[in-house]
């Protein structure tokens, strides 16, 4: 990349395509104990356009292969040169753990996104209240950045629950947010003290008594809620018990849904349909092959065992990672959000949660 091609203005770039490019890491930075963020920009000099809380999945180039991990993203689009996921490494963690060793400055990782529908920008307010626990702060960050370079005197309860106070991600900036954002409230709720570090704040769980203590008008607020699903099946819970408005509570989880098994095809005892009969023709036409659905498989089981390579994370229709384009067929699509209209309009569909209704041709 030349020196002048460094300065380029935003309307001389296109968006970044998450389909034709891939990031290049710029910046690796300790936040907490085991908590790094990676900043990343576009390696063909694109601009990123998505919203505060979306997450992208990266394709992780581990030894045993591609690893498909997905990440909520803690920059904010009002700077958009650049984008920002911040990770905590748990002790099982195979994915994280890689990052930590392997991203260093110049790395270059293929991404896809941003998806996702967690976002202020779908749910506009007079006041705000973000409730996080651990990582779950990331989308959070995200928005709250976001408020701060474009509407600083938003009216935000920002309440984040930690171990130890060494361990609250982002502490640091979000004191200094505090002093520049005259209506944000803080409030940080640990589990236990630190010999690091003395702490006079909040100590405990969150719980019916202490959440009016950390933000006492939460019932006059959009809440948005992200952590590890015990945490917000608590809050949640409290919230309902309290007779909060839930039409005003969103949370962020990427955990599977409760979905039903799409029960084998049925064989008539007397051979009058066969196996061969209950498949549909399924062509993959970048790859140049011809393959055969069996009866309730999906589109990306189909490619699995034809050999065709389609990136796939959650697998449940939320990340979007696994969106072909439908050239030509029907299909029946129960997805979680992991696609926009317009792009089904477009033609495109999730590999995953897509079952053939007739012949088929993908562009994969």
């Amino acid at each position: 990349m030349t020196e002048i091609s460094l300065y380029r203005h935003l309307d001389e770039m296109m968006p970044w395509n998450d389909r034709l490019q891939v990031l290049e890491v710029i910046g690796v930075s300790d936040e907490a104990p085991d908590v790094k963020t990676f900043t990343f920009r576009s390696d063909n000099q694109t601009w990123f356009r998505y919203k505060p809380g979306q997450f992208i999945t990266l394709e992780l180039p581990t030894a045993d292969g591609p690893l498909m991990r997905t990440y909520t993203l803690s920059s904010s689009p009002s700077r958009p040169f650049s984008i920002a996921v911040t990770v905590k490494a748990q002790a099982g963690s195979i994915g994280t753990r890689w990052m930590f060793e392997n991203l260093k400055p110049g790395a270059l990782v293929k991404a896809y996104g941003p998806a996702g529908d967690f976002s202020l920008h779908a749910h506009p307010a007079a006041k705000y209240l973000f409730i996080s626990a651990g990582s779950g702060i990331t989308p959070m960050m995200s928005m709250l950045r976001w408020l701060n370079d474009c509407a600083p005197w938003t009216d935000v309860g920002f309440v984040n629950c930690a171990r130890r106070p060494e361990e609250i991600i982002f502490r640091k900036e979000l004191e200094l947010l505090g002093t520049h954002m005259p209506g944000l409230s803080l409030g940080f709720m640990i589990e236990e003290r630190s010999s690091r570090e003395g702490w006079f704040g909040h100590m405990g769980r969150i719980d019916a008594i202490r959440l009016p203590l950390l933000a006492p008008d939460f019932r006059e607020r959009e809440i948005f809620c992200c952590g590890p699903d015990p945490f917000m099946r608590a809050v949640r819970q409290m919230l309902e018990t309290s007779g909060f408005d839930m039409n005003r509570y969103h949370q962020e989880s990427f955990a599977a849904p409760v979905v039903e098994e799409v029960p084998a095809p049925f064989a008539p005892a007397d051979g009058s349909e066969t196996a061969v009969e209950a498949m549909t023709p399924v062509r993959f036409s970048l790859s140049g092959v011809d393959a055969e659905c069996v009866a309730g498989q999906t589109v990306l089981q189909t490619a699995r065992a034809s050999g065709v390579r389609i990136p796939a994370a959650c697998e449940f229709g939320l990340c979007g990672t696994c969106k072909v384009k439908k050239v030509s067929g029907d299909v029946e699509m129960n997805h979680n959000g992991g696609i926009l209209d317009h792009e089904i309009d477009d033609g495109f569909i999730l590999a995953c949660c897509s079952r053939p209704l007739s012949a088929l041709e993908i562009e994969a």
